[in-house]
């Protein structure tokens, strides 16, 4: 086997690695309320959430692997250790928080990783004002606006489904409001797996992309349109892998997702879920990498608002923001640091 299949291997083996986990510590995006509202047991809510992530590979496109493999760095400036560098970031990020119990955005961190680890190559092969080059600034500007508009439109959606659903249901009992719901909340929370499956498995599709292309396996031309024959390899290897983590779930994450930012009952978590899946049906399709975790903390905490500001735990929320605001350039410096370690081992990196 020669060095270059052998470096392609291990990449792809690295994004499916990173994928897994990306599953794992995002399962709380899928049950924690499914879970929280007590409208399925854990085992059984995993098992719910992982087919939904796995089938989403047949329903809601590729436009944000594109977006991920062609639109946020500059090809020419991506190498297989970039890749593997950037790869490392996220997933050393996504473990640290996962131990700490933050619902922060995998999505981020591995974007944040790719640039971190494109920029150093950049910065140690031309000097640090070239680092900046690599970044293709067209396809950062939807996803840093997206930061602050998946989680205000995941809020906002709760908040009117809350307020159109109590007003609606006003003159029932709340045991005939808990019963329907508790059905309907299987449906909602399929909804929200399918959109967690089809937008972030496409972000590890994207990066295998990449990894093809940096190998000589995939043209411009490939990157542009469907990928070839490496089209439903890699869409089923990145579905399974992630699947496969949520089905494992990150419990800790569950834990604060479910309960500690505020207490659901089945009708709110239908209404967090529904407008999380709303969130990202329409981002998926329009090729928008948002973060799950951001869209569905704003929904639950739009549910919690519905009945009085002081339901929202407001200190939980607070740290959780300001983990996500950390996210990508501490994944970023982590990919730095990654890299630097590759180039210091292999000085052809």
């Amino acid at each position: 086997m020669n060095t270059g299949l052998l470096l392609l291997i291990v990449t792809v083996s690295t994004a499916l690695i990173f994928d897994f986990l990306n599953g794992f510590h995002d399962a709380a995006n899928s049950i924690a309320t499914v879970v929280s509202t007590r409208v399925l047991s854990p085992k059984l809510a995993v098992i719910w959430a992982a087919f939904f992530n796995f089938v989403a590979a047949f329903f809601l496109g590729t436009a944000v692997a594109k977006t991920i493999g062609k639109g946020m760095i500059r090809l020419e400036d991506v190498t297989q250790y970039v890749v593997i560098a950037g790869l490392m970031g996220a997933i050393v990020w996504d473990l640290l928080t996962w131990w700490w119990g933050l619902p922060t955005s995998s999505s981020h961190a591995l974007i944040g990783g790719y640039a971190g680890a494109a920029m150093a190559r950049a910065a140690l092969n031309h000097g640090l004002p070239a680092a900046y080059g690599v970044i293709l600034p067209q396809g950062w500007t939807k996803t840093l606006i997206f930061i602050v508009v998946a989680p205000v439109m995941g809020l906002v959606l709760a908040l009117l489904f809350s307020v159109a659903g109590y007003w609606l249901l006003q003159n029932k009992s709340p045991r005939q409001v808990d019963t329907w719901f508790r059905k309907l909340q299987l449906v909602s929370a399929a909804g929200y797996s399918l959109g967690h499956g089809g937008n972030d498995a496409q972000k590890t599709m994207g990066i295998v992309a990449g990894a093809l292309y940096t190998a000589g396996y995939m043209n411009k031309a490939d990157m542009a349109a469907n990928w070839g024959r490496y089209h439903w390899p890699i869409i089923l290897a990145a579905h399974t892998a992630i699947a496969l983590g949520t089905y494992f779930g990150g419990w800790r994450i569950v834990h604060t997702m479910g309960s500690k930012i505020t207490k659901l009952k089945p009708f709110g978590g239908f209404c967090a879920e529904s407008a999380g899946a709303i969130t990202l049906f329409g981002t998926a399709l329009a090729g928008i990498p948002v973060s799950t975790t951001h869209t569905i903390t704003g929904a639950i905490i739009g549910v919690g608002a519905v009945h009085r500001l002081s339901a929202v735990r407001w200190g939980v929320a607070r740290r959780i923001v300001w983990a996500w605001i950390v996210t990508i350039p501490a994944s970023a410096g982590v990919a730095a640091i990654a890299f630097w370690m590759i180039r210091f081992f292999n000085r052809g990196a």
